[in-house]
């Protein structure tokens, strides 16, 4: 099911979610980093509400690593 997408975040908007969530990252720890990522993606994918588009959003993040 592929919904309209309103435009997203403007470049500061990007930066600002990058910073916070590198400094969260650090916070968590190398022991706990993954489980944290996980916890914000499922709190992310149930604030999205649509999860063919979160699968999406997986493939995309896994493209070119």
């Amino acid at each position: 099911m592929n919904t309209p997408h309103t435009a997203g975040l403007p470049i500061a908007g990007l930066e600002a979610v990058y910073d916070s969530l590198a400094e969260a990252i650090d916070r968590a720890g190398d022991a706990k980093a993954t489980l944290f990522l996980v916890k914000l993606a499922l709190l992310n994918a149930n604030a999205l509400g649509d999860a063919e588009r979160f699968s999406e959003h997986i493939a995309a993040a896994l493209r070119d690593l």
